[in-house]
């Protein structure tokens, strides 16, 4: 038994590697870099460019969307007072304070409705929220 064992152990020994270096071989031939003129394409991870760098968010789309989480978490009230300090220490970001404002009256008549939400207006932005408020109404 130890004998048989043993012979077919040396034959795995001798043809495993083989086979392994053949497969390998047949997948790396298989892949869109090995040959630019054919046409098929056997393995590819995505169909998109992933040399392209991610695009940056501008910064009022991040305030945007922190404020409108603060909205969801808090209420209307707390995001309009962070919209007030930021616009205070971030002057650069005030031409974007109104559509800012505005987006936050929406989000508050979807959330709370607009009585409850005109109930929180505040004179931030001129009377942006106030017309985001009414303009979801």
């Amino acid at each position: 038994m130890t004998h048989s064992a043993r012979r077919i152990g040396r034959s795995l020994a001798l043809v495993l590697p083989v086979v392994l270096v053949l497969s390998g071989t047949l997948a790396v031939t298989a892949v869109p870099w090995a040959n630019q003129g054919s046409g098929t394409q056997m393995l590819t991870a995505s169909s998109k460019d992933v040399s392209a760098r991610a695009k940056s968010r501008a910064p009022q789309d991040i305030l945007r969307d922190r404020l409108l989480a603060e909205l969801q978490e808090k209420d209307p009230g707390v995001a309009l007072t962070s919209l007030q300090r930021e616009m205070k220490y971030t002057p650069s970001l005030a031409k974007h304070c109104v559509a800012i404002a505005r987006a936050l009256g929406q989000a508050a008549v979807r959330q709370y409705g607009p009585t409850r939400a005109q109930s929180y207006a505040r004179p931030v932005c001129d009377t942006a929220y106030a017309s985001g408020v009414m303009y979801q109404s």
